[in-house]
């Protein structure tokens, strides 16, 4: 259903962009969108599916932090203290 959704979305956006119709239709376009987005059912679907996304998060957060020792914060502040300009890589380089 969410790729149904986003494709409906992207397609609507593309039209829009595309479109050589003129502003009348555009500004009917305009209309109807404010009107769905304002509609009680859609946005009490946006504001659950915000909610479940939180929720997903802050489990996966947990879960993480569980199975990494220390904090990641302080992973992350150790690797930037040991300096970027002392890594010696091979990015870019090709063996073949």
């Amino acid at each position: 259903m969410r790729y149904k959704l986003t494709f409906v979305v992207g397609l609507a956006l593309g039209y829009v962009i595309g479109t050589r119709a003129g502003r009348e239709r555009y500004e009917q376009l305009k209309k109807s969108a404010r009107e769905f987005s304002q509609n009680p059912a859609v946005r009490n679907a946006a504001e659950s599916a915000a909610q479940t996304g939180r929720e997903v998060a802050g489990k996966a957060f947990h879960a993480v932090s569980e199975k990494v020792p220390g904090s990641v914060s302080e992973r992350v502040r150790s690797l930037r203290e040991r300096g970027q300009g002392d890594v010696d890589d091979d990015w870019g380089t090709s063996n073949t």
